[in-house]
């Protein structure tokens, strides 16, 4: 039992260890959706691998197997690993999914604050305009959404620059980036291996609205040139919003200076080819411990399976 449970294990700790390379490989748009749905997938299989690691020990608690009706001697017999090992994995499923609620409800709070926050603003459209000196720019999502940049900011950009940079903005705020940005922060919270693969998400976010500014501006060299001075004249944005000058910009600048990365379908063929394995294997593992209990269930005659 303990060997198919580690399967599923396996296999996602190998995709969210190669994720992020395979990542640099595709256009930033289809790189965030994997990384999103590589973190979220490696969240849910660990935490649901510790629980089903633990189950069959909680099952042996006699008011618990009594309640159930299966025999404590019979789950024993096939318990994957010994009490304290089992144990320690019911503590760590339920501190990992504790951690990761309360980031992500934190996270939420935040942005529901600064929604409040953002109707109050004066606009012109969605662009909201802070009279303050410091540089600094990001998009506030809400209904409708905003883009929040100071007066400090616009004087250091020419017009080519501001639009490229408002173009960015408006990406994040079109594409529902906050929600992408909400998940990679809440199971990096989590769980710590997932944040080499968090940071290369955040990093894709990036990518993706710095290419959808090209797509506005139609000058690749105005945009890196416009996320570099944004990004050495401005300030830190909130870790909630997503905004131009984030992620490591030398990077998004050499990026912007390079022709667009092509489509290639072997890397999310792999990637997503890896997505339904770890998925198959997590079901028949479940399927296994369910039989384990269904063997370990009382007859009628009051006898139990082996």
């Amino acid at each position: 039992m303990g060997l198919i449970l580690c399967v599923p294990a396996l296999v996602v700790t190998f995709l969210v260890l190669a994720a992020p390379a395979a990542a640099r490989r595709m256009p930033p748009r289809t790189a965030t959706w994997i990384l999103a749905s590589v973190a979220v997938l490696g969240a849910g299989t660990w935490l649901t691998v510790l629980g089903m690691l633990g189950v069959t020990r909680i099952g042996e608690i006699p008011q618990i197997a009594q309640i159930g009706r299966w025999s404590p001697h019979a789950l024993a017999a096939h318990s994957p690993v010994d009490r304290p090992v089992a144990t320690l994995s019911v503590l760590a499923a339920a501190l990992g999914l504790a951690v990761t609620v309360c980031a992500a409800g934190r996270r939420l709070t935040l942005l529901a604050d600064a929604r409040r926050k953002g109707r109050a603003l004066p606009t012109a459209g969605d662009l909201a305009v802070l009279d303050d000196p410091v540089p600094s720019a990001f998009a506030l999502p809400g209904t409708p959404g905003r883009v929040v940049v100071s007066s400090g900011m616009l004087r250091v950009l020419n017009p080519g620059e501001r639009e490229a940079l408002l173009a960015h903005e408006r990406a994040h705020l079109a594409h529902r980036h906050h929600l992408f940005l909400l998940a990679f922060q809440a199971v990096a919270a989590g769980n710590p291996l997932l944040r080499p693969l968090a940071r290369a998400g955040t990093f894709a976010l990036e990518r993706w609205a710095d290419e959808e500014a090209v797509t506005v501006v139609r000058d690749r060299r105005l945009v890196a040139r416009a996320i570099a001075r944004a990004a050495l004249a401005g300030t830190a944005s909130p870790r909630w919003a997503p905004a131009a000058t984030g992620g490591p910009v030398p990077q998004r600048v050499s990026a912007l200076l390079a022709p667009p990365v092509p489509a290639r379908r072997a890397p999310v063929a792999a990637c997503t080819a890896l997505m339904l394995v770890c998925c198959v294997t997590l079901v028949l593992a479940a399927h296994h411990v369910d039989a384990v209990f269904d063997a370990s269930a009382f007859t009628r005659g009051g006898a139990h399976g082996a």
